[in-house]
């Protein structure tokens, strides 16, 4: 029997879309912990909470945005989240206060936590069921081509040009973007019978489980996205730390090709089992590159670049699995409540990370940042494996 279509025109623009919308996402990561020390003079711990303001906006909008997706036609909140998550960019040119900044970063936030529910949601209502594993594998896979690129030209633009030219490139890239996204067409959404209100319908309750595994993973891996480049300069590799996003996106690119094909096999717990196992590695090594650098600075180096493809490459293997995971524990007309959940988990782990992060940093060093994540793995690894697994295999509706 023939595989069902999976790459079709709108499959196409919606990766594209969701590439410079990440692109421009990724631009700025890595770079904001430097506008706000430059800029504002703002200590780490004060960085923490500040960055953490955008992704504590996003966990809070998207299990609303959950439920408004699963309500009402997917497609038109898609482009208004798109279209004002495009807009603050050009705020962020404006933005002369720290406090006018705070706002802009809290509105950001609201804006990606829905447009990233809806990107999700759209995305597998336009692709065949039977190939959701290798299809959200191959959505990933433009985040990762973003984040392989995005905090790379970030860092080399804060090298040799202002701010304001980074929050003008983002600008671009994401409004090219909401091009894309609107050449996207979506399947008729039949009208749904309005349940009354409960919470049910804002969280997926049979993934709580897993959303709080999840959490746990996304802690560690917040500290790493936002904090890498200042945890290298702080042990000494002053050059060439984008290429540290580059190589943990090429690992995530090429385990997300293979791991959505044995999440389609029925392999979603094994799978996941593995990531976690190879992250949890992976930070252990991280927090030690510090004295690894003070022991050996060629070796520290060429450890502390290599950890990157390992990790992106653990991270790979989870991101699709966990998301189908989440999708297969709720009927259909629950797709966009069972997407946020997974996403929010996620968010809430992120922002914690940043937050604990910059807090540790401040009062010790980025090294024990990444040690306390690395002990906050093997939680999550004790935990997928007693709790998550079983409760999954006894609720899984598919």
């Amino acid at each position: 029997m023939a595989k069902e279509r999976l790459i079709t025109p709108s499959y196409c623009f919606i990766l594209s879309a969701n590439f410079l919308l990440y692109f421009g996402f990724y631009l700025l990561m890595p770079v904001l912990p430097f506008y706000l020390t430059e800029v504002f003079d703002t200590g780490n711990a004060m960085i923490g909470i500040i960055l953490s303001c955008y992704t504590m906006a996003a966990l809070t909008i998207r299990p609303f945005s959950g439920y408004l997706l699963d309500t009402f036609a997917r497609k038109p909140l898609y482009l208004l989240a798109f279209f004002v998550f495009t807009s603050i960019f050009a705020g962020y040119l404006l933005a002369g206060t720290l406090t006018l900044f705070t706002i802009l970063r809290i509105v950001h936030g609201f804006a990606f936590g829905t447009v990233t529910v809806a990107g999700n949601t759209v995305v597998i209502d336009i692709m065949p069921s039977a190939r959701r594993g290798e299809g959200l594998g191959y959505y990933g896979l433009a985040n990762n081509m973003a984040m392989s690129v995005g905090p790379m030209v970030g860092l080399f633009l804060h090298d040799f040009y202002s701010f304001n030219v980074i929050f003008t490139c983002a600008l671009l890239s994401c409004s090219l973007g909401f091009v894309m996204a609107c050449l996207v067409k979506t399947p008729v959404k039949e009208p749904v019978k309005r349940e009354p209100i409960s919470l049910d319908r804002f969280i997926l309750i049979k993934g709580l489980p897993a959303g709080l595994d999840l959490l746990l993973l996304s802690i560690p891996y917040g500290m790493t996205t936002t904090y890498v480049a200042k945890y290298a300069k702080e042990i000494g590799i002053m050059q060439g730390t984008g290429l540290f996003f580059t190589l943990m996106a090429v690992g995530m690119a090429i385990s997300r090709i293979f791991s959505g094909r044995l999440v389609d096999k029925g392999k979603i717990t094994q799978v996941i089992s593995a990531g976690i196992y190879l992250v949890c590695v992976c930070f252990f090594v991280l927090s030690g590159c510090a004295k690894l650098m003070e022991w050996n600075s060629t070796v520290g180096f060429y450890v502390f670049f290599g950890v990157a493809l390992f990790l992106g490459t653990g991270f790979g293997i989870m991101f699709p699995a966990f998301n189908t995971l989440f999708v297969n524990l709720a009927p259909n007309n629950k797709r966009g409540t069972a997407t946020s959940t997974y996403l929010t988990s996620w968010d809430v782990g992120i922002g914690l990370g940043l937050t604990i992060g910059g807090y540790i940093a401040q009062v010790y060093s980025f090294d024990k940042a990444y040690l306390f994540g690395a002990c906050l793995t093997i939680l999550s690894a004790l935990y997928f494996n007693l709790k998550v697994t079983p409760h999954f295999h006894k609720n899984k509706l598919r």
